[in-house]
């Protein structure tokens, strides 16, 4: 059995995770801000659901409590940075700095912050799996996506650019990428409006979070010569829009 962080662990994806993985008998050490719901989630699944509450965008605060989660469990198996954000649709011209301040903060930041004081003690056991959370967002640009976009961008590339570090180590990295996925709080936080956020998934079979929840543990749970570099995920109902031609008058 393995020992795994799940950041985000608290709801949507992260919740999904600790509940599949502790099923499947590892522990899971799930970070996230809000205590009253990791409390919740450690009296759901009991005593393999170690709860952390850590704000992983403030830098001084991370540190402190990842050095001593690290001496608490000096053998963590897999990382799973999940915790995520979007804020707004806005066009950029019409964005809100703060907004872009906080997505930069959240989905680069503090995946940074985690992935660093972690990784050296996966290098020095030889041992260990980074598994990032990325988007069909880092890949297809849209009207709106802006800076929520070149942040899973920037997860897909470091996820490639570690690869190429850690070459001649056993230690993976894998990067998730998931389409129009239902029952989390993503669009409701992106859109602060429930209506609006339940009009995007109106009718579509879209995926759910237990979907990448098994997607991970299978990716997680593969054999240690096998590395699933890229997954892509979307909804059947979920295709291709093509290229925009603005026309003129």
């Amino acid at each position: 059995m393995k020992t795994a962080v799940i950041t985000g662990a608290s709801s949507g994806f992260g919740a999904a995770l600790a509940r599949k993985l502790v099923s499947e008998g590892h522990t899971v050490l799930g970070l996230a801000r809000r205590q009253d719901k990791l409390d919740a989630l450690a009296a759901e699944l009991g005593e393999r659901f170690i709860p952390v509450s850590v704000d992983l965008t403030d830098r001084a605060r991370a540190e402190a409590v990842l050095t001593d989660l690290s001496a608490r469990f000096p053998a963590i198996d897999v990382l799973i940075n999940n915790a995520g954000l979007a804020l707004g649709v806005d066009k950029a011209q019409d964005a809100k700095m703060d907004q872009w301040d906080t997505m930069v903060a959240t989905n680069i930041s503090a995946l940074l912050h985690i992935t660093h004081a972690l990784l050296p003690g996966m290098v020095k056991n030889n041992k260990g799996h980074i598994i990032n959370l990325g988007s069909t967002a880092g890949e297809y640009a849209y009207a709106g996506g802006n800076v929520y976009g070149a942040t899973k961008a920037f997860v897909h590339q470091l996820g490639l650019n570690l690869r190429a570090d850690l070459s001649g180590t056993a230690v993976r990295v894998s990067t998730v990428a998931p389409g129009l996925c239902s029952g989390t709080d993503f669009s409701a936080v992106r859109l602060g409006d429930k209506d609006k956020a339940a009009a995007v998934y109106q009718n579509v079979d879209a995926l759910t979070p237990d979907d990448i929840a098994d997607t991970i543990a299978w990716i997680m749970n593969a054999p240690a010569h096998m590395n699933v570099n890229y997954i892509e995920l979307m909804p059947v109902a979920q295709s291709f829009a093509g290229l925009s031609i603005h026309r003129k008058a």
